[in-house]
């Protein structure tokens, strides 16, 4: 016997070998395809689902997406990538298109949310013939007066006489009754948000003051805020004022005046930290590097601000500053000061500037949220604000305003300072589109006038300037 030698078992033969070996090799093809197959199918479903989201599809209303009224239509934006800017600088600049509002603008949320606060708490109620009075250079007036007029009120928007005529012919045409009147400082008392304040509280005096049995009487009701004016035509009023009785009918239903102040009122924080923040969150899948924006108010920054920080403390909130406005000094300095005025001869009135809706002189309950979180902040010119808005035109097909032109060269200059280019994401408002500047920002005559260049190649020079140059 040899060494190793084996005996096999007498059923064993060549025919059984041959069927064992054709089974093992038929089980493995059958293994190898169906997985094969399987990886084939798993590929293609892939690929059309990828085809699939990027498919024009028709327009369908499904009924969960009908929305009720105007009302309805405000706030979702989306976010749109700036294909231009993004590209050439290696980095995702996001803009949420605040101009597909209905109003037109990122002032549609704060003006809904003011006045559905205040009818919340009693201030107001609709169809009462009640008046909303405001002060603001336009947007707030635009976004209130169609809001307004969903919910049956009256309004006066009280704005400087020298912002573009576009903004006054859309209030005209919603209704609203306009007043202008000259630039001044909020310590003049014809400031255009003072006016707007003291209107409000002489609405219905006449009405009240009937006889000097009732001169002593209040006709301003308690509303627990130093910055919340509402007065009543009601003849249910107290020397230290009334609060709503649900029982009193002629207090419930005689029209009152309402001061919506976007300035202190807080309820501008809120739309913005209850809303436009968790959107953003939301569609950036939570991760967000930086946000971008400018300060009127103070509220869009200071709501989208610190609820992106809630979330990620690392988020950088940069400013973006226009020339005349003091917030640039304040963030760098501690100083709400403009470089174009000396000590000792501050101007009494803000240096003129083409960009319209942000940039203040002065502290509000708004920006007072906003000041301790913001991180950086530039300072942007005229003259580069005219050449972004002309250079997104040619290279992305965006007609945008003049607040939203300053936002998106904050972002380069800050991508610049900080030698950004792997892909981080930064977020920015494009506040409104171009259609309410036709008569200054978007007229060339106009700012030849005014001695200000439109140069699109200023833009390619500052993304050209290399990293780390602090632009």
């Amino acid at each position: 016997m040899k060494l190793f030698e084996l005996t096999l078992p007498p059923w064993y033969s060549n025919a059984v070998v041959r069927h064992i070996t054709f089974g093992i090799f038929i089980g493995f093809t059958l293994s190898v395809t169906s997985t094969s197959i399987s990886s084939y199918w798993r590929s293609r479903r892939r690929q059309s689902l990828l085809q699939e989201q990027h498919k024009s599809r028709p327009i369908e209303l499904r009924s969960h997406e009908v929305v009720y009224g105007v009302t309805g239509l405000i706030g979702n934006t989306p976010l749109v990538r700036i294909d231009s800017l993004s590209d050439a600088l290696g980095v995702e600049i996001l803009g949420k298109a605040e101009f597909l509002n209905p109003g037109g603008s990122v002032k549609d949320r704060v003006a809904l949310r003011i006045i559905e606060d205040a009818e919340r708490r009693g201030l107001l109620h609709p169809y009462t013939g009640s008046r909303i009075f405001e002060g603001t250079v336009g947007s707030t007036g635009i976004s209130i007066a169609t809001i307004a007029k969903a919910r049956g009120y009256d309004t006066t928007i009280i704005m400087p006489d020298d912002v573009a005529l576009e903004k006054v012919n859309a209030l005209q045409a919603l209704g609203a009754d306009v007043q202008r009147v000259r630039p001044a400082s909020i310590v003049d008392k014809k400031q255009y948000v003072n006016i707007a304040r003291r209107a409000a509280i002489e609405f219905g005096r006449s009405d009240i003051g009937k006889g000097l049995q009732d001169a002593h009487k209040s006709h301003e009701l308690r509303t627990g805020s130093a910055s919340v004016v509402v007065t009543t035509t009601s003849s249910h009023v107290n020397a230290e004022g009334s609060t709503d009785d649900p029982l009193d009918e002629d207090l419930l239903s005689k029209p009152r005046g309402f001061f919506a102040d976007q300035f202190e009122n807080r309820s501008n924080f809120e739309a913005h930290y209850d809303g436009t923040g968790p959107e953003i969150w939301r569609q950036t899948n939570s991760h967000v590097d930086a946000f971008v924006s400018g300060a009127g108010t103070g509220g869009t920054i200071a709501g989208i601000g610190r609820f992106l920080k809630s979330m990620d403390e690392e988020v950088q909130v940069v400013l973006a500053d226009p020339e005349g406005s003091g917030l640039y000094n304040k963030v760098k300095h501690g100083v709400l000061y403009d470089r174009r005025e000396a000590e000792g001869t501050k101007r009494r009135h803000q240096v003129d500037t083409v960009v319209e809706g942000i940039g203040i002189n002065r502290m509000t309950n708004n920006i007072d949220l906003a000041i301790p979180i913001i991180d950086d902040a530039f300072r942007i010119t005229d003259v580069e604000a005219v050449a972004m808005s002309r250079y997104l035109v040619q290279n992305d097909g965006l007609f945008l305003g003049s607040s939203s032109a300053c936002n998106l060269v904050a972002c380069i200059k800050f991508v610049k300072k900080r030698g950004w280019r792997d892909g981080q994401t930064l977020v920015t408002i494009l506040c409104d589109s171009g259609n309410r500047h036709y008569s200054k920002f978007w007229n060339d005559d106009y700012l030849r006038k005014a001695n200000i260049p439109v140069d699109r190649s200023i833009i390619d020079d500052l993304i050209a300037q290399p990293a780390g140059s602090g632009v």
